[in-house]
């Protein structure tokens, strides 16, 4: 096996993708691992969450209570009398989500106990705790003797902490820590000396477990409270308004982190975050140091914001000097500490850059944005900031880790190759195609070719993404204004796409996801056969942001599909709603089934080529004829539903007339037209776009 970088499968010790596909089954299931953590089914040992009414406590309990309950595996949330009903709470979110039969049975599967923090309630025994996730306090002593109460009940236990600071060693246990919001965000930062089973457990259940080194407050909160330290001391040196600051945060890097304080409930944020940077203040120095304003924030637990009807009243402006000292006082801390994190090996390459994407609602993750701007361009931007805080340059920083960023770990954060010698896995790790992701497949596809490989696996990594949503819709924000940067987009990842269909003998697409929309699956439908496992949901949404599909998706299938399919086509792309996978096999894609099934027909295919498997769906070079101009939808109600519709059908007829060689030319031209128009700007790509870069 060769790799152009470790797969972060790896480093749950799930083996590669290739393996995967070679064996034709998933290196563990959620069965197995019940039974080795909790016992055999009828005589199972329970889950116990303790401060089970708190924010994560109650996140937890739904989310794992949610995936178990398939398992029989009893859930105890455990807490002090008079705690606030933070189970019950979540409620209304399980039956938003499974609807309310499943959410009954879910809350009728939690047993709720209550205890006075030091002694456990006798009835406990009788459910045989295995696993206890703790999510008490942020005081070391209290979680400690928690710990120890439990161990003498139970001295088998497995016990994870969702700490947000305490390393494991302080606190004597591994640490499971979520990412907020708790009772969906499915991202676990893990910490233990050896990958267990309760982490593959998390893998197979669907969650997403992410291996961090034994560090301080982890990945995540050095990433998010150093981001609002970074705020805060800007506020010092600016004396502007912390709703105001968020705004320029957010259009310089993505996140609102005085905003989410307020949104997670700052009274307890704020303490959160003072406490991550307190101790890594006293580790590390005056880099991580809190400002007297969080001091006293996590004293008080007083909102960042004001009320809105105050906020026009103290608006603010900055010039260009102003907006250079900003980028200063922000990115040259957040270079730092990720300098520092590099330095201590924290996680894998991919890892580190991806948590603050999914974790911190970063537009791109931190090394992406290092390796965009350059290792010099990084190394100034911190001087820069030392300049305005020269107290921070005495610790943490560490330019010499930006001297590798030329390297493969670095260069392939999102999209990872590897092959056997004749069939080859390209794997993407990211939920959303970005300028980046088709950046690294294409050097991915060039790599697997310099290493003669003509057979090839295109599809998600098994970890980081569990679906793939389609295009990132703020690579899009410069097309709303110029119709080349629109144009340059669709031409650009439309020529990727291609490729999967030209340079390859054999390409099999696979969905492994619980969805596969817009970009994404219009890159998969290039490649020669497209697989799926049964129940994906595929569509087309673009209709809805509203936007024209830009990746070939108005001829590409139609040229594939049967003449009698097209209405389906049509319907896909002028009404936004998808369909399940079984429904779209032999119109949209090529096989569905049940997991093993869909991973083995994958590798029939890559490995035999459609002799022994199923037959190829050829692209027809030439012009077509016959597109139907109407398929009957009703009215949408909506002028720019309309709008879209009317646009999507012409590029459909005009791209489908043109022949192969000419059609990418044609759809580009339509799809940068419609988004530099009105509907689009005033839907919510241009709302959004302008929501974030208008400040």
């Amino acid at each position: 096996m060769k790799s152009l970088r470790q797969p972060t499968l790896e480093t749950l010790g799930l083996g590669t993708v290739h393996e995967i596909f070679q064996r034709g089954r998933l290196p563990v299931t959620a069965a197995e691992l019940v039974d080795q953590i909790f016992g055999e089914s009828g005589n199972r040992g329970a889950v116990v969450i303790s401060g089970a009414n708190g924010i994560v406590g109650a996140g937890k309990t739904m989310q794992l209570g949610s995936r178990l309950l398939p398992f029989g595996v009893p859930i105890i949330g455990l807490d002090l009398p008079g705690a606030p009903d933070g189970i019950g709470g979540q409620y209304q979110g399980l039956v938003n989500s499974f609807g309310r039969k499943r959410a009954d049975e879910v809350m009728a599967k939690i047993t709720r106990l209550y205890y006075d923090g030091q002694n456990l309630p006798p009835e406990i025994e009788g459910y045989r705790p295995r696993f206890l996730l703790e999510a008490i306090p942020e005081i070391l002593d209290i979680k400690k003797a928690h710990y120890e109460v439990f161990r003498r009940a139970f001295p088998e236990i497995q016990i994870r902490s969702v700490t947000s600071g305490f390393p494991s060693a302080e606190l004597g246990v591994g640490i499971a820590h979520p990412a907020f919001p708790h009772q969906i965000n499915k991202i676990w930062e893990i910490v233990e000396t050896e990958v267990s089973p309760v982490t593959k457990l998390f893998w197979s259940l669907g969650l997403v477990p992410i291996p961090v080194t034994d560090h301080w407050s982890f990945v995540l909160d050095v990433l998010f409270c150093g981001l609002t330290l970074a705020g805060l001391r800007y506020h010092r040196a600016s004396n502007m308004p912390f709703w105001k600051i968020d705004k320029f945060i957010r259009k310089l890097m993505g996140p609102n982190p005085f905003r989410a304080h307020d949104a997670i409930g700052a009274k307890g944020a704020n303490f959160l975050t003072w406490s991550c940077l307190h101790h890594l203040g006293k580790k590390y120095g005056a880099l991580f140091v809190p400002t007297p304003e969080l001091d006293e924030r996590k004293e008080s637990g007083q909102n960042w914001y004001p009320p809105d009807h105050f906020r026009p009243l103290v608006d603010w402006t900055m010039d260009n000097d102003e907006e250079e000292t900003f980028r200063s006082w922000v990115l040259g801390p957040v270079i730092q500490m990720t300098s520092l994190m590099l330095h201590e090996k924290r996680s894998h390459l991919s890892h580190l850059n991806i948590i603050g994407e999914l974790c911190a609602q970063f537009r791109r993750g931190v090394l992406a944005f290092v390796r965009d701007v350059g290792p010099d361009a990084a190394v100034r931007a911190v001087e820069s900031y030392h300049r305005l805080h020269p107290e921070a340059a005495d610790s943490g920083w560490y330019p010499d880790v930006f001297a590798l960023i030329e390297g493969q770990e670095w260069q392939q954060l999102y999209v990872n190759a590897e092959h056997d010698g004749s069939v080859g896995v390209i794997t993407i790790g990211r939920e959303s195609y970005s300028g980046d992701v088709d950046t690294e497949l294409n050097r991915a596809i060039d790599w697997l070719l310099a290493e003669s490989i003509d057979r090839v696996i295109v599809t998600g990594d098994f970890h980081l993404s569990t679906q793939m949503v389609g295009a990132d819709t703020s690579e899009f924000f410069p097309a709303l204004t110029q119709e080349e940067k629109g144009l340059e987009i669709s031409g650009r990842w439309s020529q990727t796409a291609r490729r999967l269909h030209d340079e390859f003998r054999v390409s099999v697409g696979h969905i492994n996801g619980k969805r596969c929309l817009g970009g994404f699956l219009e890159l998969l439908m290039h490649c020669h056969y497209l697989v799926s496992t049964e129940g994906a949901a595929l569509g087309m949404p673009e209709v809805t942001l509203p936007v024209v599909p830009g990746m070939e998706g108005c001829h590409w299938p139609f040229r594939k599909a049967r003449a009698e399919d097209w209405p389906k086509l049509l319907n896909l792309l002028l009404s936004g709603e998808p369909v399940s996978a079984e429904e779209a096999v032999g119109w949209l894609i090529d096989f569905a089934g049940p997991t093993e099934d869909s991973l083995q027909m994958t590798w029939k295919i890559a490995a035999a080529g459609d002799q022994e498997a199923i037959s190829r769906r050829n692209v027809r070079a030439e012009a077509l004829s016959g597109i139907p101009t109407d398929i009957g939808l009703p009215a949408a109600g909506n002028p720019a539903t309309e709008a879209a519709r009317k646009a999507i059908m012409d590029c459909i007829q005009e791209s489908c007339r043109a022949s192969l060689p000419e059609a990418l030319a044609v759809q580009s031209k339509h799809s940068a037209a419609f988004m530099s128009s009105r509907f689009c700007r005033e839907g919510f790509i241009g709302t959004e776009g302008a929501r974030i870069m208008n400040v």
